[in-house]
């Protein structure tokens, strides 16, 4: 007769954060061979890690087919408590060691394509300066993240934020004017009101605006709805600018990407009593317990840089 297999043990508590730590890890990686290759071990150790850790909780983490990956509602609490208790820990480390000051780790960050790629380097770069035991992964997306499935930290994100399960902290404002280049107007005299721009080609940034756009008087407070029908519309504020230079149409762009070019004549502004409603840039993460000090310090240093970075374009913009 075969004897029963000796029962699992289950892990000590020193053991369940070692494995903590690895789902943790497969979670923000997406797999477990991308775990596997971050932690510098084997998949199968990986899968086995996270075996142990389903057993001692008594439920499944994750569901897996040969494809995809998803957690379970049981496996996002896990991962949310987690990551909360690891960063505690951390945190307990750096008190102990007396550095709380100086973080360290790796910090993903998703900020906007345009504004991550121009405006923020700056503020980005003084950060990493401060504190360089700290990396920092940039990741250019124009959507709200998923903070848990793709493992980010923190998202610098442009326009309003309706999420009511992250802390949004708000920056600053981005001014947006009314832009063409001259060969648009033609030989006719620049436009003073909205009413004067009906008649122009556009072109349209769809995350903001597609069909119709609200200008308001800076003095004033008047506020003109106008109704356009655009040539182009687009989700890139890189095309939207292009398209701008190149004489396709009129469009209402953020005043820090389109500094230069009105510096230089390359377009113009027109109405210039006239803005369309500026932009919040807001810093938003996951509601937690506790937070690694690279992310409190990353915190610090965008509501310290990022408002004179974005005044300062608004100025040269003039």
């Amino acid at each position: 007769m075969t004897a029963p297999a000796p029962p699992v043990p289950s892990p000590s508590s020193l053991d369940r954060i070692a494995l903590m730590q690895t789902f943790v890890r497969i979670v923000e990686a997406g797999s477990l061979s991308a775990a596997a290759t971050l932690l510098g071990t084997t998949q199968p150790t990986v899968s086995r890690r996270l075996q142990a850790l389903e057993r001692s909780l008594g439920l499944p983490l994750l569901q897996r087919s040969t494809h995809t990956m998803k957690l379970t509602e049981d496996g996002e609490r896990c991962f949310e408590r987690a990551k909360a208790l690891l960063a505690s820990l951390e945190a307990f480390d750096a008190d102990m060691r007396g550095d709380r000051d100086q973080p360290d780790g790796t910090l993903r960050v998703v900020v906007p394509h345009a504004f991550g790629q121009h405006q923020l380097v700056g503020p980005l770069a003084d950060y990493l300066r401060r504190y360089p035991r700290v990396s920092v992964e940039w990741l250019l997306h124009d959507r709200q993240p998923n903070f848990i499935a793709d493992g980010i930290d923190c998202a610098i994100l442009v326009g309003a934020v309706a999420d009511p399960a992250v802390v949004a902290i708000r920056l600053t404002e981005v001014p947006r004017i009314v832009a063409a280049a001259p060969s648009v107007l033609g030989r006719a005299a620049p436009p003073v009101h909205p009413s004067d721009l009906a008649d122009l080609p556009w072109l349209a940034l769809r995350t903001y605006y597609r069909d119709a756009i609200t200008l308001t008087h800076s003095s004033s407070g008047e506020r003109v709805e106008l109704a356009i029908r655009p040539r182009m519309s687009t989700d890139s504020l890189y095309a939207l600018r292009s398209a701008a230079l190149m004489g396709l149409g009129v469009c209402v762009s953020s005043s820090w990407l389109v500094a230069d070019d009105l510096a230089q004549g390359r377009l113009l502004q027109l109405a210039p009593a006239w803005q369309a409603d500026p932009l919040p840039v807001h810093l938003v993460y996951p509601h937690a317990r506790f937070y690694p000090a690279r992310l409190r310090r990353f915190v610090e240093a965008m509501r310290e840089s990022v408002p004179a970075v974005v005044d300062g374009a608004a100025g040269r913009g003039g």
